[in-house]
């Protein structure tokens, strides 16, 4: 899967599942505090991230995680583990 393709299915499931405005969806911007979701709502995203593209996510993939690009490449570098 290519990264472009991760980056149209998580926007498509932000933009559906939770409601998010699909203009303020920029890979530079900080993901939490463009989405504003609350704990319950990561939960919620992490399920539907693993369910969706096959991959486990965990506390610690989210430590340096800001912007939306790093939750793209997150997603795209477990694609790569996983398929390697």
């Amino acid at each position: 899967m290519k990264i472009e393709e991760i980056i149209d299915k998580v926007n498509e499931i932000l933009v559906e599942e939770f409601e998010v405005d699909a203009e303020v969806i920029e890979a530079d911007k900080n993901l939490k505090q463009t989405l504003d979701l609350d704990s319950l709502d990561y939960v919620d995203l992490v399920v539907i991230i693993e369910s969706n593209f096959g991959v486990k996510l965990v506390e610690a993939d989210f430590v340096g995680m800001i912007t939306f690009q790093d939750f793209y490449n997150i997603i795209n570098n477990k694609i790569a583990a996983k398929n390697a």
